[in-house]
């Protein structure tokens, strides 16, 4: 599982021209699913996301996580995340899951995150043409990968 984290001031994401989902501040999370992500990859990276201490303390250093501002998180599907530009110039998706894998562990991953915030996540629309605005507050963006642990 790929993800990533931009630290926003405030992130809503559009379907057809009516939002699905909407933050002040927090987190934008873009997520793309494999075939061999596992529940073991969601609760890793739900960890991760929820305590990473990229906001600013009193003394404006990135101390502090989403769940110490009482901050949201919207979390989008995004499949481009597994493109493969190896070979030519059209990204291939073949590592990308399919939404019969995708969708349940799309759906667990916002049931996971809304546990360990303690509130609701906010979402897109799994598959749908969504037009996500945001104003990236530093701007702060951080790429994780549950397969590469770095």
């Amino acid at each position: 599982m790929r993800i990533v984290i931009q630290r926003v001031s405030e992130a809503a994401v559009r379907v057809d021209g009516n939002i699905t989902g909407s933050i002040g501040k927090g987190l934008l999370v873009l997520v793309g699913i494999e075939d061999a992500d596992t529940k073991e990859d969601i609760e890793w990276l739900s960890n991760k996301i929820i305590n990473i201490r990229i906001f600013d303390d009193a003394d404006g250093v990135m101390n502090l996580s989403v769940k110490d501002i009482d901050g949201g998180i919207l979390l989008v599907s995004q499949f481009t995340l597994h493109a493969s530009t190896k070979k030519g110039n059209r990204p291939s998706y073949i590592k990308a899951s399919k939404p019969a894998i995708a969708v349940p562990m799309y759906e667990a991953m916002i049931t996971q995150l809304s546990v360990d915030l303690g509130k609701a996540v906010q979402t897109g629309i799994f598959g749908a043409d969504m037009k996500v605005s945001l104003l990236n507050d530093g701007p702060v963006t951080i790429v994780m990968d549950s397969k590469n642990k770095e």
